[in-house]
């Protein structure tokens, strides 16, 4: 239970334009804190409260928040957010979805950021990603492949991921292979359980649970020319995994969760091109599902980095990435998809080759499959009775196969 609270002031007010940046970071800061709110007056963020179940050291919560803030929001330069799309229906959406669902046995905690799912989301999941794909050929030649599970760490640090989202990395690793060490393990097992100190003997972490798909493609195409005469189209289904604090909720935020990603590898032109084109394709898609939503320029979370804010503006100015939201209640919507340009990055890093061209430029496209069905109940409700047709019949259809 919460217990604690004190005041954390910020150094100097920061335009409440730039709340949600502070937002994102809070549970970042420490373990410690259970709940925060910002206090905002006359357009400005002046400071955070924050609150623990136990007492906390509000000097040392203080330097910490005041240094987030410095480093990774106040150089920020504070934009309007800009939609490109809009949907024209507007659902009414109310709370209580996830709790519907638990009570029906579709939707179960499994722990901290994992949901277990059974009906009707299973058949909705597969639904929705067999129709991103199909979408997809409609207008690309495709070529599909199932990754691994896990992911090589050498992989995550030469997509810069390291740098940029130390937040989210999630490290996996084994027992130092050795019979002394699995004798010693099984001797302190039996004695103490499992706990951190087990960490001592472990031997590396070459591995990673991958934070999304793409990384597996740019490592599978690492250091390979590709042909300059098409474009080369990419797309994976595969389990990902991101810490998220705290800030895991229900369905729409988790630590262990499903994309579909999509990698587009060409020249510039023809790489921005098919972006674009699949993204109006899906906004078509959303439409005619009558879904409440819209897509506006985005950034990543990034963090901790000397050069977060001018990655943040450059990311926001050159427009390189969209954000489809969907609606999930009253007022408050989710991030089910994005659509990214990345230039030349991955190419350079990876040392994917354009022909004679220089480095490959790339884009991706992923969706938030337990995300994007979440939405879709929150909008639409769990009897399939009040579903749109296209999706009973699309649903009906996988229990024929």
């Amino acid at each position: 239970m919460t217990q604690f609270s004190a005041r954390i002031d910020l150094h100097t007010p920061v335009p409440d334009q730039l709340a949600s940046e502070i937002e994102r970071r809070i549970f970042f800061v420490s373990s410690d804190i259970d709940m925060f709110e910002l206090v905002v007056d006359e357009g400005k963020v002046h400071g955070v409260v924050i609150r623990s179940s136990e007492p906390l050291e509000s000097a040392v919560l203080a330097d910490k928040i005041n240094r987030v803030v410095d480093s990774d929001v106040r150089p920020q330069r504070p934009t309007a957010s800009k939609r490109v799309w809009q949907s024209s229906r507007l659902h009414e959406v109310g709370e209580g979805t996830f709790d519907l669902l638990v009570r029906a046995g579709a939707a179960s905690e499994a722990g901290e950021g994992q949901v277990a799912v059974g009906e009707p989301f299973l058949s909705l999941l597969e639904y929705f990603d067999r129709t991103v794909r199909k979408l997809l050929r409609q207008d690309f030649q495709v070529n599909e492949y199932r990754y691994p599970t896990l992911i090589s760490t050498r992989a995550l640090e030469t997509a810069g991921y390291f740098k940029s989202f130390p937040q989210h990395l999630m490290f996996v690793t084994r027992l130092h292979n050795d019979i002394d060490v699995y004798q010693g393990f099984q001797e302190k097992y039996a004695v103490a359980g499992i706990d951190s100190g087990v960490l001592e003997l472990c031997e590396n972490v070459d591995y990673c649970l991958p934070p999304t798909m793409c990384y597996h493609t740019f490592h599978q195409y690492s250091g390979r020319e590709l042909s300059a005469e098409r474009l080369h189209v990419v797309t994976a289904r595969g389990k990902s995994f991101r810490y998220e604090s705290d800030y895991a909720t229900t369905l729409e935020r988790l630590w262990d969760f499903t994309i579909r990603e999509i990698v587009f590898m060409g020249a510039r032109d023809e790489v921005l091109s098919a972006r674009e084109t699949f993204m109006r394709n899906v906004f078509a898609l959303v439409e005619e599902l009558g879904l409440s939503g819209f897509c506006e320029v985005g950034n990543d979370p990034f963090f901790c980095g000397t050069d977060t804010s001018e990655r943040i503006w450059s990311q926001r100015l050159l427009e390189l990435k969209y954000e489809l939201h969907l609606a999930v209640g009253p007022d408050r919507t989710v991030a089910v998809g994005s659509f990214n340009f990345h230039d030349d990055l991955f190419g350079r890093n990876f040392g994917i080759q354009h022909g004679t061209d220089g480095p490959v430029r790339s884009a991706c496209v992923g969706f938030g499959l337990e995300r994007l069905v979440y939405a879709f109940l929150c909008q639409y409700g769990v009897d399939a009775e009040g579903w749109p047709a296209a999706v009973r019949a699309g649903v009906e259809g996988l229990s024929e196969i």
